[in-house]
């Protein structure tokens, strides 16, 4: 009888052992396919389709705007599968209203991973938006959609070869340097006048210095890699562009400022105010490509229904594409988002009320031939609204244009347009 209760104790407890096994090895896999589906929806938010040793970049699948009309492509990036160590990218697009290939290619290596410092190399043929100005540490921004660039028209094609360094100084400083070797052909009948002598197209040497700092983030190192734990603020970005005249061919000397700070309140009630200001000084003998048109995002129409488009993140609705350039401009955005409206656990529309304000001027304005535009030296204010996500992310905005830029005729004055919000869960 003993015998046969030690023997049925063992078969239990053995039996026992085995089904929590099974059931500690289910949540194993179960917690494994959850991580990597979260990876999965991670890495296309960010814009790339992962795949074992490189991952596809989707922000060259499919854009429009008025130069190229519809532009499609493919890029990629290796990924850590590849090489910790080094990294390879490039993308090659087509415009079929231009009929031109546009590609670049460029690698990486990494001298110190936990300062993430990487040693770049890139040679690029594109084209980019004259007036339009970016920060070198804002490595990554994705949209699925991008709703200014459908009216854009005013382009210059860039050649550009750059070597750049990246650097985590502190787990709050971002910075990077690149210095580059460009040759600059706007795609419109442009003349810049200096020195006596007229450019339509003409070659710089820049170096540029970018630092971010992010103060009241909070960041944490996992296994050797940086991970921001909270986004904290306010936010700032610095970086100065320095041209040089004579060296590796560089038409002439000029430098640029640029700044912008971002500040977001939270409140209890899940509403949020945000405020981004931004600014730029350009000095010395600039060419149009290379000043400042703040991000305007109107199109030249009759009606209020033929200028009826899709609604810019951080634009000026109201403002016309190409009205006005700046050699220094300041603009502040205000935002407040309300507390979502919850009709259902998938549908909530929200409420957000917007004002932004601009003001500029620029120096030798009959430098820039065959261009005609304005100055924002009296100061430019727009206000309005959005609902967005009304349907599939799709929502509606309108803006007012008042102040010292108000236009005689009032429904010049009014935007109207769609919005498109799209999160991935």
């Amino acid at each position: 009888m003993r015998k046969h209760c030690i023997f049925l104790f063992l078969f239990l407890a053995t039996m026992f052992v085995q089904s929590q096994t099974v059931s500690t090895s289910s949540q194993n896999n179960t917690k494994q396919d959850s991580l990597r589906r979260r990876a999965f929806i991670t890495n296309i938010g960010n814009g790339y389709f992962p795949t074992k040793y490189f991952n596809f970049d989707l922000r060259y699948l499919v854009k429009f705007n008025q130069y190229e009309g519809f532009r499609t492509g493919l890029g990629a990036i290796t990924n850590d599968a590849f090489s910790n160590r080094y990294r390879v990218n490039g993308y090659l697009s087509y415009g079929f209203r231009d009929n031109r290939f546009k590609y670049s290619i460029g690698g990486g290596t990494r001298v110190r991973p936990r300062s993430n410092t990487w040693i770049n190399a890139a040679y690029t043929d594109d084209l980019q938006e004259t007036g339009s100005s970016t920060f070198l540490t804002d490595k990554r921004f994705f949209q699925l959609f991008q709703p200014r660039l459908l009216n854009i028209d005013l382009f210059h094609r860039l050649i550009n070869r750059t070597i750049s360094l990246e650097h985590r100084i502190s787990p709050h400083l971002l910075s990077e340097i690149q210095l580059a070797s460009t040759d600059v052909l706007p795609t419109y009948s442009y003349l810049f006048f200096v020195d006596n002598q007229f450019y339509h197209d003409f070659d710089l040497t820049t170096s540029i210095v970018s630092l971010q700092w992010s103060p009241f983030s909070r960041y944490e190192y996992v296994n050797d890699k940086l991970k921001e734990l909270k986004k904290g603020f306010p936010q700032f970005t610095l970086q100065y562009t320095q041209s040089y005249k004579d060296i590796f061919g560089g038409n002439f000397n000029f430098l640029k400022l640029d700044f912008r700070s971002i500040y977001q309140i939270e409140y209890p009630n899940a509403s949020v105010t945000k405020f981004t200001l931004r600014a730029g000084i350009a000095k010395g003998k600039t060419p149009l490509t290379h000043l400042y048109h703040t991000y305007p995002n109107n199109i030249t129409k009759e009606t209020i229904l033929q200028r009826f488009s899709v609604a810019g993140l951080n634009s000026f609705e109201t403002m016309y594409f190409n009205e006005f350039f700046s050699d220094r401009f300041t603009t502040l955005q205000l935002k407040h988002f309300f507390k979502p409206f919850k009709i259902t656990e998938r549908y909530q529309p929200q409420l957000v009320l917007i004002t932004r304000y601009a003001v500029g001027d620029m120096d030798h304005i009959d430098r820039h031939q065959n261009v005609t535009f304005g100055t924002l030296d009296k100061g430019y204010t727009e206000s309005g609204l959005e609902i967005n996500k009304l349907l599939f992310g799709f929502g509606l905005s309108f803006a007012y244009r008042y102040g010292a830029y108000h236009l005689p005729r009032e429904e010049d004055n009014i935007a109207l347009k769609f919005t498109f919000n799209l999160t991935l869960r």
